[in-house]
């Protein structure tokens, strides 16, 4: 895969209902691979989660997109695709999604997601993955 020259300052995490920020990370290193986060079980009570990456991009990228899966025991339980679409080069962009809760007899309980449930984060332009964590 390809990477781009791009710096993800911010990842938030929000309450959609009243804005209450759950979750976030500052400065995330685009070299790190994988990292460890613990996220508030209060984020399993929410009826949507609003998602908030800021990033800056010293590239034109074409056709921004991020896939998620989210991973259990080793199989994909859940697959989201987000497109951003056209990158200014040398840009700084803020990029919002709302995620839905699952209704409450759907939802897993927490004591077997926690600590065993991975989300892997794809980001690609067009169709070459740019940046994975």
């Amino acid at each position: 895969w390809m990477k781009l020259k791009s710096i993800f300052s911010g990842w938030y995490f929000l309450d959609a209902e009243n804005g209450q920020v759950l979750w976030s990370a500052q400065d995330w290193d685009s070299d790190v691979l994988e990292r460890t986060e613990v996220f508030p079980k209060e984020i399993l009570s929410c009826r949507a989660v609003s998602r908030e990456i800021n990033f800056s991009s010293k590239e034109k990228i074409q056709d921004f997109k991020v896939q998620q899966k989210i991973w259990l025991f080793g199989e994909v339980i859940e697959e989201w695709n987000f497109p951003f679409g056209f990158v200014i080069p040398n840009s700084t962009n803020t990029w919002d999604q709302i995620i839905d809760a699952a209704e409450p007899d759907e939802m897993l309980p927490v004591e077997v997601i926690s600590g065993n449930l991975i989300i892997e984060t794809l980001f690609y332009n067009t169709a070459s993955i740019v940046y994975r964590s």
